[in-house]
């Protein structure tokens, strides 16, 4: 029973379908199927369209009243930078007093123009023409000079020189030549090197003065470049004011300029043996060192390789002048200074001999020490 009812229902959809079909197609024509598709696809599209302009309506009128209610103004940076550099460049005005003193400014001031040029000025006009960057460097370079001026005044530098640098320059004398009587002793018949008497130095300052030891500093640029590093920082620490110290890009650049631009090449210029024979030079260019005192100094020293020296230069003039025509009445004077010659060439043979066979005295050595480094 239940399966004839179900078959009748079935027949009686499937004829009333067919039949509503039939209907259509005598009503509408063949192109019913097509335009109710047409119009269903219209119908969700017109739908899809109305809801996305509403939305985006409602969106925009939400987030302006979010805008001027919950966030903050937009940032106004750009546009101030913007007008910025459009406005001119204002003049800085550098005050080139240092020290109040002319003589001392305008070398100053050649140093820090140099040392502008060589680390500075090279890759930044590269990146800009803008004059404002350098001169402000220049400034903070300057106060950092007057405030270390300023609080040089305030020192009391008598007791420094008479005392302070006397102590350890004489301290460094004694390392010095405790450490060459240490290489002499090791072994007679082997000279020691260079770097022997360096590694020596340090050892012998290490045993003198406990736990300081500048080995590092001394020998590694490295390290020496590290040490004028930290050196500057304190230095800027106390000579520039909080705004620039705290400044670390401007901090770095002044660092490295003063490391790298004026202290290196001064302590390498001030180390280097040629700048120091020719300041010598400089210093005795007015003073005249008599015959006796020239012979004191040929019978007190100790270095072979300067008594040759003085040999032959004496070996040469004697030449020069045996070569000179004697007629005249500058025969006497060629004369004397003949003989003096050769008398110095006698003691400089005669002191190389007791050098070399060892008959000078360590009382003797003293003595030369004495005379060459204190008197």
């Amino acid at each position: 029973m239940k399966k004839l009812r179900l078959r009748e229902t079935s027949l009686s959809i499937w004829g009333w379908g067919s039949l509503g079909i039939v209907l259509s197609l005598i009503t509408f024509g063949p192109f019913v199927i097509f335009y109710l598709a047409f119009y269903i696809l219209c119908f969700v599209g017109g739908g899809f369209v109305v809801t996305l302009l509403f939305g985006k309506t409602s969106s925009e009128k939400y987030l302006e009243q979010c805008e001027h209610s919950f966030l903050p103004p937009t940032s106004t940076g750009i546009p101030k930078c913007l007008e910025e550099m459009k406005r001119e460049a204002r003049t800085i005005k550098i005050d080139r007093r240092l020290t109040g003193a002319n003589i001392i400014d305008e070398p100053l001031q050649q140093v820090i123009q140099f040392s502008l040029r060589d680390y500075v000025q090279y890759w930044y006009y590269t990146l800009s023409d803008d004059e404002s960057f350098l001169l402000e460097i220049r400034q903070t370079l300057q106060n950092a000079l007057i405030q270390f001026a300023t609080r040089s005044k305030e020192i009391d530098w008598q007791p420094y020189f008479t005392t302070r640098i006397v102590d350890d320059f004489g301290t460094h004398l004694r390392v010095f030549r405790k450490a060459q009587q240490k290489i002499t002793e090791k072994d007679d018949q082997v000279t020691g090197t260079a770097e022997d008497l360096v590694d020596t130095f340090f050892e012998v300052e290490v045993e003198m003065e406990k736990d300081v030891c500048r080995d590092l500093v001394c020998t590694s640029p490295k390290d020496e470049e590290g040490f004028l590093r930290d050196l500057c920082e304190v230095l800027l620490y106390l000579l520039l004011p909080p705004g620039d110290f705290q400044n670390k890009i401007m901090r770095y650049f002044v660092r490295e300029i003063i490391a790298r631009g004026i202290l290196l090449p001064l302590i390498n210029q001030l180390s280097d043996p040629d700048y120091i024979n020719q300041y010598i030079i400089w210093m005795i260019r007015d003073s005249n060192c008599n015959y006796e005192a020239f012979m004191n100094i040929i019978k007190l020293s100790d270095n072979i390789g300067e008594l040759e020296a003085v040999r032959d230069k004496a070996a040469e003039e004697l030449q020069y002048l045996r070569s000179l025509d004697t007629a005249g009445d500058d025969i006497n004077t060629i004369k004397n200074q003949i003989n003096s010659l050769l008398f110095v060439k006698k003691v400089c043979d005669s002191r190389i001999q007791r050098l070399q066979s060892g008959k000078v005295s360590k009382v003797l050595l003293n003595l030369t020490f004495i005379y060459k480094y204190i008197l």
